[in-house]
C-alpha cells in the first residue's frame, strides 16, 4: 500500500518539479540527462556480471569511490556502473572513477522507468551508499531477482524522526532489501526501528575512515599568503559569518581565505558577501594555468579540488555546521592531518565526538569562530598535534569496507 501512494505522490509532483530540473542542466546535456531519467539506457550487449552503484551525491560518490576499488580489486569479473542524481555527485564520481565505472543519471523513481533501465542493464547486485530509500527502485530490483544492499547506512535523526511519524509502514519497502550495513549502533536501532528485520542489520562502521587519497599539487595556492584557512562545503549565512570573521583576523595579522560553498552554482551571491565586507579575491575559474594569486579570499566556483585544498590548509572549518544543516563530511581534512574547527551543528556525523574527546577537533559557535582560529594560528605546536591526533583516530577506525565486502559476498552468486 505505501508503494502505491508514494508512486501516486511521485506521478503527480513529476509534472511540477520536471521544468526546473531540466532547465537547470547544461544545454549539451539535456537530452541525456532526460534520456537516461525515462530509463532508455544503452543495452548492454556483453555478459560480464554488473554491479550497479547508486550514490545520490557528493558525499555518497565519494564514499563510493572508496568501496568500488575495493570490489574491484576482489572481484575484477564484475563491471561497475555508478549512478547519481546531482550533477555534482555525478562530476565527482566521472573525475575519481575515470576508466573505472560508467556512471548515470538515476532514473525517476516510478516502475515504467526504473524496469525499462534493469531490463536494459540487466545488474546482477545493486547496492545504495548511505540511507536513500527509493521503494520502486528496490522493488523493481526484488522482482528482477537482484540482491539489493544498503551500505554506509546513517539516517540523521531529522530524517528518523520524519519516518517514524509514518509509523512501522515502511517495513515492506525496507523488506526489498537483502542487507543493511550501517555505520554505528545508532544507526542500527535507528532502521530497526523503521521497521527492517534485525537479522539483516549490521553495524560495520564508516566507509569514510578508509578513504586512501592521493593529494593533488595545486599551484595556484602558492601564492597566498601564510596561514591559509579553508572553509569547505560551506552553506548560506555561512559566508558572511566567516568572510566577517576573517575581514577582522586580516586587521591582526596575515592570511588567506579559501572559501568552498557546498553548491558551485552561489558563486555570485558569495561573491557579493565578499564585495560588500571590501575584501580583494578572486574566483577559482579566473585563475589561469601557473597563476598564482596574492589575494585576501579566492572563492572556489569549481567542482574537484577541495580534497586537496584541504591538504593546503593550516585549519579547515566545515561549513553546514554553523547552520541547522548538520555539517559536512571532516574527515578529509583530518586525513591530511589538519586541524579541524566545527560548528554547534554536526548532527549528520555523530563520530565528531570522538574527534572531540580525543583533542582532534574544536567545537566553536560563530560569536568564538574567531577566537577559535586564533588560538590555532598561533600556536603551530598546536596545530601539529591535533592534526596528529585526527590522523591516528582515523587509522583506528579502519575496516569499515572489507566488513561491507564480506556482507557482500554473502549475497552474490558467484558467475561460472
Amino acid at each position: 500500500m505505501i508503494r502505491h501512494l508514494y508512486s501516486a505522490a511521485y506521478a503527480l509532483a513529476l509534472p511540477l518539479v520536471f521544468p526546473g530540473q531540466y532547465q537547470k542542466r547544461q544545454k549539451d546535456s539535456r537530452g541525456l540527462w532526460l534520456r537516461q531519467k525515462l530509463g532508455r539506457m544503452e543495452p548492454r550487449t556483453d555478459d560480464a556480471p554488473l554491479l550497479w552503484v547508486h550514490a545520490v551525491s557528493v558525499g555518497e560518490a565519494v564514499a563510493a569511490v572508496t568501496f568500488i576499488d575495493a570490489f574491484r580489486e576482489r572481484h575484477p569479473e564484475y563491471r561497475v556502473l555508478v549512478s547519481t542524481i546531482t550533477d555534482t555527485g555525478r562530476k565527482v564520481a566521472m573525475e575519481r572513477l575515470e576508466g573505472r565505472a560508467e556512471v548515470i543519471y538515476l532514473p525517476f523513481d516510478l516502475p515504467v522507468f526504473i524496469c525499462r533501465a534493469i531490463k536494459a542493464l540487466r545488474p546482477d547486485l545493486f547496492i545504495v551508499m548511505e540511507t536513500e530509500i527509493w521503494p520502486n527502485l528496490f522493488y523493481c530490483m526484488k522482482k528482477a531477482g537482484v540482491p539489493v544492499a544498503l551500505l554506509n547506512g546513517r539516517i540523521s535523526r531529522k530524517s528518523f524522526l520524519s519516518y517514524m511519524r509514518l509509523g512501522r509502514v515502511l517495513g515492506p519497502v525496507l523488506s526489498y532489501v537483502d542487507v543493511f550495513s550501517m555505520q554505528d549502533d545508532t544507526y542500527v536501532n535507528r532502521i530497526i526501528r523503521m521497521g527492517a528485520e534485525p537479522a539483516r542489520v549490521r553495524g560495520s562502521g564508516s566507509f569514510k575512515f578508509d578513504l586512501r587519497l592521493e593529494k593533488a599539487v595545486i599551484k595556484w595556492t602558492h601564492g597566498l599568503k601564510r596561514p591559509i584557512v579553508v572553509a569547505g562545503s560551506t552553506h548560506r549565512g555561512e559566508e558572511a559569518l566567516i568572510v566577517e570573521m576573517f575581514k577582522v583576523l586580516l586587521t591582526k595579522r596575515e592570511a588567506s581565505l579559501i572559501l568552498v560553498p557546498r553548491h558551485p552554482e552561489r558563486a555570485p551571491e558569495v561573491e557579493g558577501v565578499i564585495r560588500a565586507h571590501g575584501l580583494s579575491h578572486v574566483r577559482r575559474s579566473s585563475i589561469e594555468p601557473g597563476q598564482a594569486p596574492s589575494v585576501d579570499v579566492v572563492l572556489v566556483d569549481t567542482v574537484g579540488e577541495l580534497t586537496s585544498l584541504y591538504g593546503e590548509a593550516d585549519v579547515a572549518v566545515m561549513g553546514g555546521s554553523f547552520i541547522s544543516h548538520g555539517g559536512q563530511n571532516p574527515i578529509e581534512p583530518a586525513y591530511w592531518g589538519k586541524p579541524v574547527i566545527c560548528g554547534p551543528h554536526m548532527e549528520n556525523f555523530p563520530f565528531i565526538g570522538q574527534f572531540y574527546d580525543a583533542g582532534a577537533a574544536l567545537k566553536s559557535d560563530g560569536d568564538c569562530l574567531l577566537e577559535a582560529l586564533e588560538g590555532l594560528l598561533d600556536s603551530e605546536e598546536r596545530r601539529i598535534d591535533m592534526g596528529r591526533r585526527a590522523s591516528e583516530l582515523i587509522e583506528s577506525n579502519r575496516g569499515a569496507v572489507k566488513r561491507a565486502l564480506d556482507l557482500v559476498d554473502g549475497l552474490m552468486v558467484k558467475p561460472a
